[in-house]
């Protein structure tokens, strides 16, 4: 064999090695517009994201962050363009399908952690599986079993009264976690949370993405959190700079 025959082999298997450990695009949002009256916040953004990345949003206030999250995990419908999550084009869910698909495939953690007040932290966490399954019994495991891994799991039978900020926020990611989903949006997650919590918090999505090869979508004005993600997207007037 010569030189350029061994060069041309090596750079085949390398080319070969990086396809077969290359990341499944996980979601693909084309084109997406959205208007509120006048004012259009969302401006032909393109955006793709893989399985098991981190990734982060960040952007001055009104640059449209918060209505591309909202939009992205189907909370919201984008006026014009195309959001594929999986092999699904969410797009065409309409009703009861798209609350289904919305309640097994997507979770989702906001800056107020929006626990219901009169339900224990464990029956919090469980509501998404209550609706998506009939086995109680293995909803309330997994419940169980997140706690645990959250550090939460002596505060199982406590109000959200009765927590502290970080802890109600750890319930949230819970809940957020219960029905394994394809993807976690988080909006500000740690912006309600002191400089201690949210470097915890912070630290915890990571430690969940490489737990349970999870993927997060976060907006975040924090700027540590936005760095230490895998990726950072920035927005400025309702487009993707």
């Amino acid at each position: 064999m010569t030189y350029e025959d061994e060069v041309f082999t090596w750079l085949y298997l390398k080319c070969l090695s990086l396809r077969i450990f290359e990341k499944m695009e996980i979601l693909k949002a084309t084109n997406l517009t959205k208007s509120f009256g006048q004012l259009q916040v969302l401006k032909g953004v393109n955006i793709s994201i893989e399985e098991n990345e981190l990734l982060s949003i960040v952007g001055t206030s009104g640059a449209g962050k918060s209505t591309l999250l909202h939009i992205l995990g189907t909370l919201d419908q984008p006026d014009l363009g195309e959001l594929i999550i999986g092999q699904k084009k969410v797009n065409a869910l309409k009703g009861k399908e798209l609350a289904h698909f919305r309640n097994q495939e997507i979770g989702f953690v906001f800056q107020f952690h929006n626990l219901l007040p009169e339900f224990s932290a464990l029956e919090n966490i469980c509501m998404p599986g209550y609706l998506s399954q009939t086995n109680r019994h293995k909803v309330e495991q997994r419940a169980l079993e997140l706690m645990s891994i959250l550090g939460v799991n002596e505060r199982a039978s406590h109000k959200p009264s009765e927590l502290s900020g970080g802890e109600q926020q750890r319930v949230a990611v819970a809940r957020a976690l219960i029905n394994n989903p394809a993807i976690v949006f988080a909006d500000e997650p740690s912006g309600n949370l002191d400089s201690k919590n949210a470097k915890a918090l912070h630290e915890l999505f990571f430690e969940l993405r490489d737990k349970f090869n999870q993927t997060f979508v976060i907006v975040t004005h924090n700027e540590e959190l936005a760095s230490m993600a895998d990726r950072k997207v920035e927005m400025k007037d309702g487009a993707v700079i």
